[in-house]
């Protein structure tokens, strides 16, 4: 067992470690809470049913594809545990299976292959969060921060 200098500087590379892996899980998780924030709530999601929010999905394996289901259920629980499970330096893939995501986040002019007309402005949700990656990371550091900061005020 190391003792002194040798094990202080082990203990702090560990505790460096743990705490860049915790600013890395609470920014995916807060990239996919603001991805899924409605016009309503301030964001630039666009809500109807709620469908295109709850088909997000999470994975640490590949882009989640799109889904030709109608109805989707909450997968806000799953997002969580791969988020929080995800090691430092694994990706974090977050989509959504909704077939027409695409088309509200990126807008779309024409007919689509049903013969519908569209006109559609986009809402640029996905863009509009994943912009603020860095900002997001800075945030969640400084809370994290003060959280480690707090744990050693004296009383």
């Amino acid at each position: 067992m190391a003792s002194g200098f040798a094990a202080t500087i082990s203990a702090w590379a560990a505790a460096t470690k743990q705490r860049q892996t915790a600013v890395f899980r609470s920014s995916a998780q807060r990239v996919a809470n603001e991805v899924r924030q409605t016009v309503n709530e301030g964001g630039r999601m666009p809500i109807k049913t709620g469908n295109l929010r709850r088909s997000l999905l999470a994975s640490t394996t590949a882009l989640p594809t799109v889904s030709t289901a109608k109805d989707f259920s909450d997968q806000s629980g799953e997002i969580t545990l791969t988020i929080g499970t995800a090691e430092l330096g694994q990706t974090v893939y977050l989509g959504f299976q909704a077939a027409y995501a695409r088309r509200l986040n990126n807008g779309f002019v024409g007919e689509d292959s049903k013969g519908r007309s569209y006109n559609q402005e986009g809402y640029h949700f996905i863009e509009g969060v994943a912009q603020q990656w860095q900002r997001i990371v800075s945030e969640e550091a400084v809370k994290l921060q003060g959280q480690v900061a707090g744990a050693f005020a004296r009383p």
